[in-house]
């Protein structure tokens, strides 16, 4: 009989144990990027991402499922081209977003614009704005998520390995003589990664140091003639797949006096691994790191 109480009185200890964890749970409130607390009641189960590093974050913490919608520009991971499409990053069809009643929309600073931030007010839907400008900023992110969905353990588990990562890559690259690079945005006109860009974090954990470092624009617009003062030792280009190797060379010819081309150090990289603030930092992290330690062997070619 006493073992017979014992198990009740256990069951009933789990019972209210579970229930106190749940109404714990119920209600919390996380503040975005603008510092607004946003109050959620239960997790989101129709979710919007107008980002495709927001829409790899979801991905990323195992809720891919909540997925209502998304852009033309999400494609990564691969069950991302399958989600409904709401528009692009600027362009974003409304009519299409209320009938697919969303709980949350997920939107960022620099990606998304101020009228569509006013606009989903106005509609009424929730929205949680995202600006991350550097590494830190793409931890907060997803811890912010991971808050949300209530998987914030596995977010900090995710943090711990990428801190992991940009540690050792860091202490082995500090081990290096540090050589000037610049990341070009655009060509024409010549757009570069500024100092105060996530950008410009590949640059500084692998060791090199931002021919850009002096100006106070995130993306300055420099002149032809102010890098060959500056004479880079590399050049790092992203691409969209299929351009010319000879892009870089052909588009400033004077720049053939570069350390950079006559070195053969131009690093063509995958603009949408390098492009998106998100769990795949440090993968292209590690990918700039490889090629350059590669591209100290002698005799090495430019690589797309």
């Amino acid at each position: 009989m006493l073992k017979k109480i014992s198990f009740v009185f256990t069951f009933l200890i789990l019972i209210a144990s579970c229930s106190k964890e749940k109404t714990f749970n119920a209600g919390f409130s996380v503040n975005d990027d603008l510092g607004i607390a946003q109050s959620f009641e239960k997790i989101p189960q129709r979710i919007i991402t107008l980002a495709p590093n927001l829409t790899e974050m979801v991905y990323d913490l195992g809720q891919g499922d909540k997925l209502a919608g998304n852009t033309l520009y999400c494609d990564y991971p691969e069950a991302a081209r399958k989600v409904e499409k709401v528009g692009n990053l600027l362009t974003v069809n409304f009519e299409k977003i209320v009938t697919l009643k969303p709980d949350l929309v997920l939107i960022t600073v620099e990606g998304n614009t101020k009228e569509t931030y006013d606009k989903f007010h106005q509609l009424g839907i929730k929205i949680f704005v995202s600006n991350p400008r550097n590494y830190e900023g793409i931890k907060k992110t997803y811890l912010d998520l991971g808050k949300i969905f209530q998987v914030e353990q596995k977010a900090k588990d995710r943090i711990a390995g990428w801190d992991s990562t940009i540690q050792r890559i860091a202490a082995s690259a500090s081990q290096s003589q540090k050589k000037s690079a610049m990341f070009v945005v655009e060509l024409k006109p010549l757009m570069l990664a500024g100092e105060n860009t996530f950008l410009n974090e590949y640059l500084l954990i692998c060791g090199l140091k931002n021919i850009t470092g002096d100006s106070p624009m995130n993306y300055p617009i420099f002149s032809r003639e102010e890098v060959l003062k500056r004479d880079p030792d590399y050049i790092i280009k992203p691409t969209g797949g299929g351009e010319n190797p000879d892009e870089i060379k052909n588009a400033y010819p004077e720049w053939n006096r570069l350390k950079a081309i006559r070195n053969h150090n131009i690093i063509y990289v995958d603009w949408d691994l390098y492009s998106r603030p998100g769990p795949r930092f440090t993968e292209a992290v590690n990918d700039l790191f490889n090629r350059l330690h590669h591209s100290e062997a002698p005799a090495h070619r430019d690589r797309q």
